[in-house]
């Protein structure tokens, strides 16, 4: 770029009049030659921009805005490939992202504070675990999607063949966030029932046990899956977990093998191994960002069982912690038990899983995802397992995948849907039935008996109390409304209304939703470092490019020294 300075100099300089008066001319030249530095510390800036944020258009400019092939990592030898994966349009084809979301943290960004959801309400299922924990499933069957919603008998629901996709948020996440309703409506739009099983703590429900979820809990899945088998015997059943979710899912999926009665699976932006994830999102003042704001979720999520974590971990250090690391070392380390930070990601990356998978899965990532770095990405494990297909795209950033000028369809979900589809009809799932046998080994909890609801002050939702062990409530209403007005002082709240009937009475309970609101986590880290972009941007250009400021300053001395200023000011 500098190349170019004496040649527009030049050319600014030569349009000057023979006839003006060298004081004329010399003002003339000060004021090009400002121009021109301003010019270029304007480009210079762009420049910089263009490469702090990773943009791409030039790029997807020259492919014709076609974007890049999807690269499929398979066994030679899988049948899963050969007879899923290799009639999957979507994956075998291109990725292009929205022309005017050319960047990883643009794709981000705007799933966090816009996404485009669609607009539905789930129906939800409170479940007990035998420990005393409440997980909340909501529920968007194939038959509420239409304008008048199909009545079905309890007698009925054993018969019902209907597939059933299990749904696992990423951290801090649950059924409202965007990215979950995108993928939840487009699979019971075609003909699925789908289920989201929100972490505990999460989707507005009080934990009521001393056992929080983590990155490697496995437990609450497992139950949730085998009540499902249970209660809907003759429906197939397909999993999707995205970012630790994703994790959680392909950790499941390896330590049961081929025991469980599952069809299929999808890991949407895995973490894979989060140790070197840890080292990754604490490399540059980006990634130390998203850092900052998952921190911030997680802070929140703390602050909403605050009476149940202030006796069971370090109650000060989760108040002072500004990395994710920080609350892992002073909670979730603490909470699972386990002797360090790395240790605890150490034993629950799901890389140590991946050869005990038995079942057909479909992993996607993205190479420039900017909190699940493409070094953790296990490419050569993938491929040695046949019944693992994965799917590598060039762009997309994290659970993004936007694509069309109006970023309304998410590449992934019609991914994940085209691939369940055709698992569907393939002979590998009759093989998989043919192998499965029924469990029984599972207690059936309680339906029906009773809405089981109490909230407390705080507006959070828990069974009452009762001398059941298990019980599950069900055809619980719940309607995630539009977020509540910023507040400064207020957490990340979403509102929601949670509707109990209960003989022809109906209750209004508003629940809450710590992880979903960015926007607002956002504003509390610019307030906490008591900067704004603004400061950052400045920062930035100051400390990138010093030679801009070194030329001008050398610039005026000059001029200075030439008395051209003392002349002006005599004329």
């Amino acid at each position: 770029m500098f190349i170019l300075f004496p040649a527009v100099l030049r050319v600014c300089l030569g349009r000057i009049p023979v006839e003006t008066s060298y004081s004329e001319r010399a003002l003339f030249s000060h004021l090009v030659l400002v121009d021109v530095y301003l010019l270029f510390a304007v480009a210079a800036v762009l420049v910089f921009l263009y490469n702090f944020l990773e943009i791409h258009f030039l790029r997807l400019l020259a492919s014709g805005f076609r974007g890049d092939p999807v690269t499929l990592v398979y066994n030679a030898a899988s049948e899963v490939h050969r007879s899923v994966a290799a009639a999957c349009r979507v994956i075998n084809g291109r990725y292009s992202p929205t022309p005017w979301l050319p960047s990883s943290h643009l794709q981000t960004a705007f799933l966090s504070f816009f996404g485009r959801p669609p607009d539905f309400s789930y129906k939800r299922e409170l479940f007990c675990t035998v420990d005393g924990g409440t997980i909340a499933l909501d529920w968007l069957r194939n038959r509420d999607v239409g304008a008048v919603s199909a009545v079905v008998d309890e007698a009925g629901v054993a018969e019902d063949r209907t597939p059933i996709l299990i749904v696992i948020p990423g951290l801090t996440s649950d059924s409202s966030a965007p990215y979950i309703k995108h993928i939840v409506f487009k699979m019971a739009s075609g003909g699925w029932n789908v289920v989201v099983s929100n972490h505990r703590g999460l989707g507005g429900i009080s934990v009521t046990s001393d056992t929080f979820y983590n990155a490697g809990w496995t437990e609450d899945l497992r139950k949730i899956v085998e009540y499902l088998h249970q209660r809907y015997s003759k429906a197939p059943l397909f999993l999707v977990g995205t970012s630790i979710g994703a994790n959680i899912l392909v950790k499941y999926l390896g330590e049961e093998s081929d025991r469980i009665p599952i069809s299929g699976a999808a890991a949407i932006c895995c973490p894979w191994d989060l140790l070197i994830c840890d080292r990754f999102i604490n490399r540059r003042l980006v990634q130390k960002l998203y850092d900052r704001v998952l921190a911030i979720g997680l802070q929140g999520y703390a602050q909403l069982h605050e009476g149940i974590l202030s006796r069971l971990v370090n109650w000060e250090g989760v108040q002072k912690s500004r990395s994710v690391r920080d609350f892992d070392n002073h909670a979730t380390r603490i909470l699972g038990k386990y002797e360090t930070v790395d240790t605890y990601y150490r034993r629950n990356s799901g890389v140590n899983f991946i050869g005990g998978i038995a079942i057909p899965l479909l992993c996607i990532s993205a190479l420039d995802d900017p909190v699940c770095t493409k070094e953790a990405i296990p490419i050569d494990e993938c491929r040695l397992n046949p019944n693992i297909v994965l799917a590598l795209t060039q762009h997309g950033g994290h659970l993004a995948y936007f694509e069309g000028m109006t970023a309304s369809s998410v590449w992934w979900v019609r991914a994940v849907d085209e691939f369940f589809g055709r698992l569907l009809s393939s002979p590998l799932l009759s093989q998989k039935a043919a192998r499965q046998k029924p469990s029984n080994s599972i207690s059936e909890p309680l339906m029906d008996e009773g809405p089981y609801l109490t909230v407390s002050q705080d507006g959070m939702v828990a069974p009452a109390p009762g001398d059941q062990a298990g019980c599950v409530v069900s055809n619980v209403p719940i309607q995630h409304a539009a977020d509540v007005a910023n507040n400064d002082e207020s957490l990340s709240l979403d509102e929601q209304t949670v509707k109990a009937e209960d003989s022809q009475n109906l209750t209004r309970v508003p629940t809450v939703n710590p992880g979903t609101d960015t926007t607002r986590r956002t504003d509390r880290l610019l307030r906490y470092n008591r900067m704004s972009v603004w400061l950052l941007a400045y920062i930035a250009v100051v400390t990138t490019w010093p030679v801009v400021g070194s030329a001008l300053t050398v610039f005026a001395k000059r001029r200075l020294k030439n008395g051209v200023l003392r002349e002006l000011f005599r004329r």
